[in-house]
């Protein structure tokens, strides 16, 4: 049998790491700063760059794509080459992957900050963006498909399985959710509206949270835990059950977000039920890997790598038990607009993502860099003190997810909401905002102890840039099926057959559960008083989504007597169908806006309570958590964006009429003038054309065209 040589390529693996560490210690601190941010709002400092509406999505993004993407990249280049016996099939990929990824990363960060934002969670990116993304992971599945195609192995092993799957799931995710008309270089709105972009949004949300930080993960748990323990995987039948039924099932899920919303009834109930399922192939996971350190338990006590990926398959199997649980609407209707989901997605983020991180990097650089672990007493560290973090994050988040929902459910015996202002649960659960602050930095802590430990384990030690390797040469992989040779067996030879299987099963959920919601008239019935936004309310959504409002605020009433009572008629599907992007928000640290300009309610609030509110919250609701935003009353809004915004607009289907461009400018003027002439009126002197105006129209617009139950409600197309 030929055997031949050929070298890994470490440089690469090096370079993601190196990357890693440092976008790492940016993406904690920034987390950091936002949840000083919230308990102590003087640090938003008044100013656009700084305020939390900005700043989040900054965090959110390099946690995920930055430090969690980083280290992913840098796992899977080292285990593909390994399992698969041949060095990366091209350097020059590798290469445009890496430069263009970080390039991407500081674009993000500084469009992010600067307001040029779509306004969707975890998809805030902009569309030359997008497209920069596009090249970068279409580089690195070339890479990984070739490395394949030219392996010496003749299986394909698990963990190869799970970055396929990665790639091909990550790749359908961002080109549907990514379809976009751009109206300017950084400025561009979805094709879908309202509830067809929910949709399309948390099938997008929910499944990126699968399929880049927990299936690529998965990958790297069944190469990096054997390696690490010395003990090979427990199951590969349970492999094998794990992989096809999670990749199947999770793409179903992502409506579980959307729960008592404006969504058709069939919608909420897929995703209900592939949620719950869920349970079964993620615990089977979970089990596979706890499993496998059975008589492994002393190494576990001593070696910080195993321990920390102990901590890490735990917060799997904790945060796969809970994601299915929340999904059930009894329990959704507590978590839902709550600190619970804060907690949720960082036990998954902090402790599956960062423990599975930790773990592989306290193995791998080590191994990469030909040195002893610097100090495992610092490692050991680092575990304790990062196990306190993460805890003291979590827990007071619980509590003050469960806090508020009693608070904002309760009744007094003439059966009025005891606690009428929303600003009084807020309140009350500062405190645990402050314990949370303590579990961040604990955690922060300990990834400089870690990052200080890497340093000194790297300086110590010498790469090998290109490793030399040998192997036999692979024969005869296009056979037909060998003796007793199963079917997945024979699946796991034939990489091209393996990935048609996984784009198939990876691409019904989505298409069963969105193609229909594309069909307005039978699946999304309108509302004859609802209207396009006029020129002036444009702009000021686009101011709203620009500041990132909708990380602290809601436009989606639930039909729930207590959000009811308070807010308003419940929110019906075809108050949406203008609204590019949907902004029915996932988190409320302040109240819902859905009905904030409807006159009869009592959420109504005029021009100069509006204006004051930005200029200085505490000034007119005592105690508030909210930024100011003074800069809105300085800065001008384009009005050359004016008409192209609403050419936009037509060309989505907005029934604009035609030539209605050619006015739009005089129409803004018009009414802006208005609010203008109504803040002179109450002694503040804007003019028309600041962001402020814009920003009191579209607050006006939320809800206005909503009578109240029993009119124009009901009134449907």
């Amino acid at each position: 049998m030929e055997v031949q040589k050929f070298n890994y390529d470490n440089a690469l693996v090096r370079n993601f790491i190196f990357a890693t560490l440092v976008w790492g210690a940016v993406a904690l601190l920034v987390g950091l700063v936002i949840a000083l941010q919230l308990a102590f709002p003087v640090l938003n400092f008044g100013l656009e760059f700084t305020s939390f509406g900005r700043v989040r999505p900054v965090h959110t993004n390099a946690v995920i794509f930055a430090f969690i993407g980083n280290a992913m990249f840098a796992g899977t280049y080292y285990s593909l080459q390994r399992v698969l016996k041949a060095r990366l099939f091209n350097d020059l990929l590798g290469k445009i992957h890496f430069w263009l990824w970080q390039f991407i990363i500081l674009c993000a960060a500084v469009t992010l900050l600067a307001g040029f934002t779509t306004g969707k969670e975890y998809a805030e990116l902009e569309w030359p963006i997008d497209l920069m993304i596009a090249v970068a992971w279409l580089s690195f599945g070339a890479n990984m498909i070739g490395t394949v195609i030219k392996r010496r192995e003749k299986h394909i092993y698990a963990a190869v399985w799970w970055y396929l799957a990665t790639f091909i799931g990550v790749t359908i995710l961002h080109v549907v959710n990514s379809i976009e008309l751009p109206v300017s270089l950084l400025k561009s709105y979805p094709i879908y509206a309202g509830a067809q972009d929910a949709v399309v949004q948390w099938w997008y949300g929910h499944n990126a949270v699968a399929f880049f930080l927990t299936t690529p993960f998965l990958g790297l748990m069944y190469y990096y835990l054997p390696k690490a323990s010395g003990r090979p995987i427990y199951s590969y039948q349970l492999s094998i059950i794990h992989f096809w039924s999670l990749i199947f099932l999770y793409m179903w899920a992502g409506p579980h977000h959307l729960l008592f919303q404006a969504l058709p009834d069939w919608v909420q109930a897929l995703g209900v039920t592939f949620s719950v399922m869920l349970i079964a192939p993620s615990w089977g996971g979970m089990i596979n890997g706890l499993m496998t350190l059975r008589g492994a338990w002393d190494k576990v006590r001593e070696d910080p790598a195993l321990k920390f990926m102990v901590i890490a398959i735990t917060a799997y199997g904790m945060a796969t038990f809970e994601g299915p649980m929340m999904s059930l609407k009894s329990v959704n209707a507590i978590s839902h607009f709550t600190d619970w989901t804060i907690a949720h997605t960082h036990i998954a983020g902090m402790a599956w993502n960062g423990g599975m991180i930790f773990g592989m990097f306290y193995w791998l650089i080590p191994k990469l860099f030909k040195t002893p672990l610097h100090s495992k007493k610092l490692a050991n560290t680092h575990f304790w003190i990062a196990t306190l973090g993460i805890l003291l994050f979590a827990i007071p988040l619980y509590w003050a997810a469960i806090t508020q929902w009693l608070m904002l459910r309760e009744y007094t015996p003439d059966g009025l909401l005891a606690y009428p202002i929303f600003m009084e649960t807020t309140i009350r659960i500062l405190p645990m905002y402050h314990i949370r602050i303590l579990g961040g930095a604990l955690y922060f802590t300990g990834y400089i102890i870690f990052l200080i430990n890497m340093i000194r384990t790297i300086a110590a030690g010498q790469i090998v840039a290109n490793e030399a390797a040998e192997a036999p040469a692979l024969v005869n992989t296009q056979t037909r099926s060998e003796t007793g040779e199963t079917p997945h067996r024979w699946l796991e030879r034939k990489g091209v057959r393996l990935a048609i299987f996984m784009f198939i099963a990876l691409s019904i959920g989505g298409i069963v559960e969105i193609i229909p919601m594309m069909k307005v008239q039978s699946n999304i019935p309108t509302i004859s008083t609802v209207t396009p936004y006029t020129p002036l309310e444009l702009a000021g959504r686009d101011i709203y989504v620009a500041n990132g409002c909708y990380n602290c605020h809601s436009q989606q009433i639930r039909p729930l007597r207590f959000e009811t009572d308070r807010y308003g008629e419940y929110s019906k599907i075809g108050e949406f169908v203008y609204d590019h992007p949907f902004q029915w928000g996932s988190r409320r640290t302040g109240p819902d806006l859905a009905r904030a300009g409807y006159m009869g309610s009592s959420t109504y609030k005029t021009a100069i309570w509006h204006f004051n509110h930005f200029s200085k919250p505490n000034t007119v609701v005592p105690r508030s958590i909210m930024p100011s935003y003074p800069f809105l009353s300085e800065k001008e809004v384009d009005l050359t964006m004016i008409p192209t915004k609403i050419r936009a607009m037509r060309m989505l289907g907005v029934p604009y009429a035609e030539g209605f461009d050619t006015q739009a400018v005089a129409s803004y003027m018009a009414d802006a003038q208005k609010i203008s002439d109504e803040l002179k009126l109450a002694g503040v002197d804007v003019k028309p054309t600041k962001e402020i105006i814009a920003m009191i129209a579209y607050l006006h617009k939320l809800g206005r065209d909503i009578s109240p139950a029993g009119a124009a409600n009901n009134d449907k197309k």
